[in-house]
């Protein structure tokens, strides 16, 4: 939704200043200590220390004299076992942690990295402190390229750009933005490292583009700590990374559906016919997402009621049970201000649960919903008052949650806010505002439903911020084709640094006075293959593919129904995310680690390892040429064979996505379903791309009941596994599972392998025994019907 923001003030002359003229602490070296994980240095400034978190990840954490510190809000648990050895050199004390050597330089001090005894990275000048302006200072190469940074509209490669760490909304973006909802104070290089500075404050993130070889973070007060992990591939990369930031956890399967949305349903029959279309279309649906017309009549005014506006919404309980017998869940929006003419201003006053003015009164400002004040989530006496509204709300019966307007959106420098006895300015703390929301509302319903997976979306946080389930969405994106330009490399940047979930208001949000047939169904194809499918967008246009012209809706009801197909394949996806941090939208990078062109590329990425998506992003295209990673590829709509040594032009009428298949892939589907509900695995297809190419070829396909929190932790899960071995011209399989299971698991299935770029065989084993199949001919399509009812299964094609 459309706001009106400000900027913060407090300390930009003296940041502008640190910025040109930073100043080395130049701090000497005094004596060491080695405490189990942590290297502790005494100098003339103060100490400085260095924790392994693992073998390939290290915390360093400058503590200069009289400079003040706020908690590490990046991290999370504690440090693995890794072992450290210090050897001293003279002028030098070199720490050996696992597979990272640091060599500090006594005097003055400054840190060198290396990597299984490789250069890696090295401070420049290390910290400066200028006045309240603190930060770092590092060396790049020449030859380096460098993503991250978050939400930016810049190019995949962001060196040579200075960018505010500063999370602030940006509504109707196109095709450039600097400054965004969800900043983030990281950077990944092409030399396999990761780092972060661990700073909640307003401030900086130069790369290169003040000084060529020099990155730079500043901020105008918070922590004076980074952390810099390395790894052998992007993917173990990202994995050491997660390991010291956090996980995302499983979603429930139902975040993976179809959510309704809009802003926004004005009443309850509304909501209720909005669900009932989707039925009598043929739409799958799993979700409604109720904006902020469920506690107040209009846009403005009503902010912070946080209760069912009963003239609009008589019967809340008895409709959140109704759409729940359906398979439907309800996700309510809240914010974090509590304007001064809601119902609950006086109580919120009260309970001490809004940020303060330096007289320690609430800290009270105008912005477009009204005279207002901000919930103090630092605070656990305010997070207290605050989610016994999240409880009452649950036991309503609603399923998720979602927070609006966590930058926060608008954050006046001179708010107090109070980290339970750590007093800080709005500015020191405004990049982790959103953060420390996702902990609260995450935290309030590990207690209210231990046993249930979270729903929660948010459009803002920090560095780690998936360890507490956070969904995020891209903003208030335009309604149009350069809003929908930007959105692969937003997910992929995103998705880099753990927050794999990143997706956008598919069709657009803000803007657009005309429907355009074209752009919707682009980006909603697109949509099938990102990581939550949520059409969303002001209501003068029906975010609702439902409510459209029969062409709009016989396109996008395949699509919908394909998302749900893919759902074995998608929730596996989504399972190897929790556990070791891999995107499920993957740069194409990924597929080729020493193509460092392929660094570049914004418009197409990898849906997990099998599929290749390129959206179009530009009316009246009727065909592309895909530059395709090395290796033998299909067309997933025809199963034409491409290679990738040449370009494939793909015939995409309006009712086709560009999407291919890698050689080698198993892609297991199920039937059609109404819901996730309905889900089961007793019975799916399983697809396997076969080429002579491709001598052996492995496949996943993960199964819980979804919805339980500690499934995979207690072993309540089956993991499926399917390999592929070709030797001369014959074909081999075996499908075997490990996991004791669940209640519901099926104690058999039954499994339909279609075998693709297969010719027609003389024979087909199961078993060591003759079995029946099917072939097309016209497909160059084998099918087997494989019964599974023991550990392995093990099948062989004959030529």
């Amino acid at each position: 939704m459309k706001l009106h923001s400000t900027m913060p003030t407090l300390g930009l002359i003296s940041l502008a200043l640190a910025a040109v003229f930073p100043q080395a602490q130049a701090a000497e070296f005094r004596s060491y200590s080695l405490d189990d994980q942590t290297l502790t240095i005494q100098t003339d400034e103060g100490p400085v220390a260095l924790t392994a978190w693992n073998d390939d990840a290290l915390e360093v954490f400058y503590q200069p004299d009289g400079v003040k510190q706020l908690p590490s809000f990046a991290t999370t648990g504690k440090p693995k076992d890794t072992k450290m050895k210090v050897k001293d050199k003279g002028n030098t004390l070199v720490l050996k942690s696992g597979h990272l050597t640091a060599e500090i330089q006594k005097s003055p001090i400054q840190i060198r990295y290396l990597h299984n005894g490789e250069p890696l990275l090295q401070e420049e000048k290390g910290l400066f402190v200028e006045d309240t302006v603190r930060g770092f200072r590092f060396k790049l190469t020449e030859d380096e390229k460098i993503l991250g940074g978050g939400e930016r509209v810049l190019g995949m490669d962001r060196r040579g750009h200075k960018m505010p760490l500063y999370n602030k909304a940006h509504y109707g973006y196109t095709t450039e933005s600097n400054q965004m909802y969800y900043g983030l104070p990281a950077v990944m290089s092409t030399h396999k490292y990761m780092l972060v500075f661990d700073n909640s404050a307003s401030g900086n993130l130069d790369i290169g583009a003040t000084e060529s070889d020099v990155l730079q973070f500043d901020a105008v007060g918070g922590r004076t700590s980074y952390l810099v992990v390395a790894g052998d591939s992007y993917p173990k990369l990202i994995q050491n990374y997660v390991s010291m930031v956090g996980k995302q956890p499983m979603p429930p399967m139902w975040a993976l559906g179809n959510i309704a949305s809009r802003f926004g349903y004005h009443t309850e029959q509304e909501a209720r016919d909005t669900i009932a279309k989707f039925k009598t279309e043929d739409f799958p649906v799993d979700g409604i997402v109720l904006d902020l017309y469920w506690f107040g009549k209009d846009v403005q005014g009503h902010m912070g009621n946080l209760d069912w506006d009963k003239d609009a919404f008589p019967t809340p309980e008895n409709m959140l049970a109704d759409f729940k017998q359906q398979g439907v869940n309800t996700v309510v929006i809240t914010e974090p201000f509590v304007l001064s003419t809601s119902k609950r201003w006086e109580d919120a006053v009260e309970a001490k649960a809004l940020a303060t003015n330096a007289a320690g009164n609430p800290r009270r400002f105008d912005f477009y919903f009204g005279n207002t004040g901000l919930i103090d989530v630092f605070n656990d006496q305010a997070s207290a008052w605050f989610n016994q509204i999240y409880t009452q709300l649950y036991r309503q019966g609603v399923t998720g949650w979602w927070g609006d307007l966590g930058e926060p959106e608008v954050h006046p420098y001179d708010a107090i806010h109070n980290l339970n006895g750590i007093s800080a300015t709005a500015d020191e703390v405004h990049n982790a505002y959103g953060h420390q929301w996702a902990e609260r509302v995450f935290d309030n319903q590990r207690k209210l439903a231990p046993k249930e997976r979270p729903f929660i979306m948010m459009r803002s946080g920090f560095v780690g911020s998936q360890r507490y389930g956070m969904i995020p969405w891209t903003g208030d994106v335009s309604r149009s084709w350069g809003g929908l330009v930007p959105q692969v490399e937003l997910s992929l940047q995103m998705g880099l640094f753990g927050l794999g979930y990143t997706h956008s208001d598919l069709g657009g949000f803000a803007g657009g006075e005309t429907f355009d047939q074209e752009m919707y169904i682009r980006w909603l194809e697109y949509g099938v293959f990102q990581p939550v499918f949520r059409p969303h967008a002001q209501d003068n246009i029906a975010p609702e593919p439902v409510f459209h012209d029969e062409q709009t809706k016989d396109i996008l009801r395949e699509y919908v129904k394909l998302r749900y197909r893919m759902l074995p394949y998608n929730y596996t996806l989504a399972w190897q995310n929790s556990q070791t941090g891999m995107p499920l939208m993957r740069p194409l990078f990924f597929a080729d680690e020493q193509n460092s062109a392929l660094i570049d590329i914004k418009d197409k990425y990898m849906w997990g390892d099998a599929f290749l998506v390129q959206p179009i992003t530009q009316p009246g295209v009727t065909s592309v040429t895909m530059e395709l990673p090395k290796g033998v590829w299909f067309n997933f709509w025809t199963d034409e064979r491409a290679s990738g040594a040449n370009p494939y032009v793909y015939q995409a009428a309006l009712n086709t996505l560009p999407v291919m298949v890698k050689a080698g892939s198993f892609v297991p589907m199920v039937d059609d379903l109404p819901n996730t509900k309905a889900y089961s695995s007793e019975r799916f297809t399983l697809h396997y791309y076969n080429d002579a190419s491709v001598k052996k070829a492995t496949g996943q396909m993960y199964v819980d009941d979804g919805n339980s929190f500690a499934a995979y932790q207690q072993g309540d899960y089956q993991l499926l596994n399917f390999t592929a071995g070709r030797k001369n011209t014959i074909l081999s399989f075996d499908l075997s599972s490990k996991g004791k299971g669940f209640s519901a698991m099926p104690q058999t299935r039954t499994v339909a392998l279609v075998v693709h770029n297969q010719d027609k065989p003389c024979k087909v084993l199961l078993d060591g025994k003759v079995v029946d199949s099917q072939y097309d001919a016209s497909k160059r399509q084998l099918t087997v019907t494989v019964p599974w009812s023991k550990d392995v299964v093990s099948l062989v094609i004959y030529p």
